[in-house]
């Protein structure tokens, strides 16, 4: 069954080798002593624990979480370890102002929602550089080969440039680490076998070398039959300290998925919820992905440091699927393929110059980043014959109807020059001040039809934030930001299209207590959206639009003990589209937005006594709100509540068996309905995983 499983032996055996204490002639390795490097609250501290103190998403500088003045969440990798997460929408499950599964059985995607705002095809950024989603042709985001994810909430383009107003998802890749490490992994579960290794220390015995080699291997399913989530994920990875000032980082990664379409069921058809109604033999949402790139920072003497950060990659998609079965047997099936390829370029450089003076201490930030993608996608739009959706019978490939289709190519280059400015008063106001322009050229052609599209849309986006730190470790803040997000090149217009346009007013508090290891957060906010695209006839869309949500966020992250964890989270949202044209939903909300959403998860380590080792048991509860399937608000969804659940057992030094649950009791619903079609889009049937680690 397992079609990787050469490759999954050669890590394996790969990673044991380098766990050896004997050299090949039966010598000693006198091991190296371990050089720690302390960052500044980033994933070096947050390695063992579920609360961050840092992130490099909040400024694009070393300020503390505590400090910055925008709402920001941090998934760990001991965090993503406990819960045993297999993609983003796992990751974030238990994040304040998130919302994810929101397509329920469709995977094509990392889908999420951050403050009531769509952020999948902008939002989701690797190392500080964007993974964004033209057109098809987009990858996902590898869980295991991550350290740390974290979550900007709010307009956020004065440091990052084009994107939805709700805010972005941020991956930090593994890398190399100045002590030797390593662990190996298998899981298995209900048609599904992965295993997997990760290892890595200094090269040289001053430590000027270090090295990182993470891979994964998956055959599975997501849940139901003829349904695929294979996986193959290596990522080596080289850094170069020559000076205790300066770091190099090397980073590449390949990464092949072979994955499905969505799958749903006639609405109302009381129809089994993972049924499937497509073909087999020609479904299927493949992507094959390398990249490589480097980060760079110097530090000078005085005060200015330098960082670099750059990726170039390549990913192939085949996208085919069979989709809208009904009732009517005789009703002909859609098909639908793409066959795309997407080429990025993205760096990212800035200068960073800290200074005192007086009572005052200033930390100026000023950079400069460029990305540009091409994109080539051969779309086709086809028919397949009806099926019996009580008894269903595939006919393969034959009853596949596919005409000539048609290509759409794009060429977008997005330049942004942006400045930052921290200033500290007494050591308990920092004001901060931002600013950025950014020009975004884009290029779009139709080919077959002689249609082509240019653009070219400039923006300024400011920032202004205020934190007064009460105490140390107790800190209020205010913000304004702004954000712009250019139209997609494939929206038929009725004017030349302006970008839109967000702008957010935020309040909040953080508390870091220093009497135990924990971080509490709760802001609320005003958030709105304009020039928002809307369909003012049954061909043309006009940018008449606007849309806002205000809400409240709630997160407490507690290390309560060497031995008790908790994560509590909760979001209520107020979203209301506020002008539409001509479509009468003036006033409703906005389509699978809820207005509440909450979480907690708390695991316990029983110590061991006797001939019992340590035992680790855990839980959570995930709640969202009702939603409706379309802006007119005439198809409610209902709320749902899903229990998740580990346990795990330490059987010798640096062993362990964890087994853990998503969706324990079950729970079927429906998380949306297409209204083009009528189908309804379950979540995720429970999945139970047992997963054998052992670490070194």
């Amino acid at each position: 069954m397992l079609k990787y499983s050469g490759l999954i032996t050669a890590a394996l055996l790969l990673a044991v080798e380098g766990a050896a204490v004997q050299g090949a002639n039966g010598q000693e390795i006198t091991a190296l002593e371990a050089v720690v490097v302390k960052g500044d609250g980033g994933a070096d501290d947050d390695r063992d624990t579920i609360i961050a103190r840092g992130s490099s998403v909040g400024s694009k500088t070393d300020t503390p979480i505590l400090d910055v003045p925008a709402s920001v969440s941090v998934v760990t990798e001991k965090e993503m370890s406990q819960r045993a997460v297999e993609n983003l929408d796992e990751a974030l499950a238990y994040t304040s102002g998130v919302v994810t599964d929101i397509y329920g059985s469709d995977n094509r995607y990392d889908f999420y929602l951050i403050r009531g705002f769509y952020q999948t095809s902008l939002g989701s950024y690797l190392d500080g550089l964007p993974m964004r989603v033209p057109g098809f042709t987009g990858s996902r985001i590898e869980p295991y080969g991550m350290e740390r994810i974290e979550v900007l909430k709010g307009s956020t383009s004065t440091l990052f440039g084009m994107n939805a107003p709700g805010g972005l998802v941020n991956a930090i890749t593994k890398k190399p680490r100045p002590e030797s490490f390593g662990e190996v992994y298998t899981t298995i579960g209900d048609d599904h076998v992965e295993a997997g290794t990760d290892f890595g220390g200094p090269i040289d015995a001053e430590g000027k070398w270090l090295y990182r080699f993470t891979t994964k291997a998956q055959d599975g399913s997501n849940g139901t039959d003829y349904s695929n989530d294979d996986r193959f994920y290596v990522a080596p990875s080289l850094t170069w300290r020559p000076t205790d000032s300066t770091e190099l980082t090397f980073l590449a990664n390949y990464y092949k998925r072979d994955g499905n379409t969505s799958h749903g069921i006639p609405l109302g058809s009381a129809l089994d919820p993972d049924t499937y109604l497509g073909e087999p033999d020609f479904d299927k949402m493949d992507t094959e992905e390398w990249s490589v790139g480097y980060q760079f920072a110097h530090e000078f003497d005085n005060g200015l440091k330098f960082r670099q950060t750059l990726r170039y990659s390549d990913l192939d998609l085949t996208y085919e699927s069979v989709y809208g079965g009904t009732t009517d047997p005789t009703a002909n099936r859609s098909a639908w393929a793409v066959y795309g390829s997407t080429k990025r370029f993205a760096v990212d450089s800035n200068l960073q110059y800290d200074a005192s003076f007086g009572a005052v201490d200033t930390r100026s930030l000023v950079g400069l980043d460029y990305y540009h993608e091409d994109v080539k996608e051969h779309r086709v739009f086809g028919s397949a014959s009806g099926i019996d959706v009580y008894n269903p019978a595939y006919c393969g490939l034959s009853c596949i109807t596919m005409p000539p289709g048609y290509h759409w190519d794009e060429q977008r280059s997005a330049l942004g020059l942006y400045a930052q400015e921290e200033l500290t008063f007494l050591d308990k106001f920092i004001v901060t001040l931002g600013g950025r322009y950014d020009r975004v050229k884009t290029d779009s052609s139709y080919p077959e039809y002689n249609l082509a599209y240019s653009a070219t849309d400039e923006a300024f986006t400011s920032r202004v934030g205020l934190t007064y730190k009460l105490r140390d470790d107790l800190s209020v803040y205010a913000n304004y930001s702004e954000s712009f997000q250019p139209v997609s090149a494939e929206i038929a217009l009725a004017n030349s299209p302006e970008p839109q346009r967000g702008t957010q007013y935020e309040v909040g508090l953080k508390y870091q207590p220093s009497f135990m290891d924990a971080l509490f957060t709760a802001s609320v906010f005003d958030l709105t959206q304009t020039n928002v695209p809307y369909y003012i006839n049954a061909t043309t869309q006009a940018q008449v639009g606007e849309v806002r949500v205000r809400g409240l966020e709630l997160e407490g992250k507690m290390a309560l003990t060497d031995q008790l964890n908790m994560t509590l989270a909760y979001s209520y949202w107020d979203p209301e589209i506020m002008e539409d044209g001509n479509d009468g939903n003036v006033g409703n909300r906005p389509l699978l937005v809820p207005n509440n959403i909450a979480s907690a998860w708390l695991d316990y380590k029983i110590p061991g006594r006797w001939r019992m080792n340590d035992l680790t048991i855990g839980a959570g509860v995930r709640y969202v709100g009702s939603t409706f399937a379309d802006n007119a608000n005439t198809i409610k969804l209902d709320a749902r509540t899903l229990v998740d659940a580990m346990v795990s057992y330490e059987l010798f030094d640096n062993a362990s068996l964890q087994v853990n649950a998503t969706n324990l009791l079950d729970e079927r619903y429906i998380a949306n309905v297409d209204t083009f079609t009528n189908t309804a889009y379950y979540g995720d049937s429970r999945a139970i995983k047992a997963t054998f680690r052992y670490t070194w």
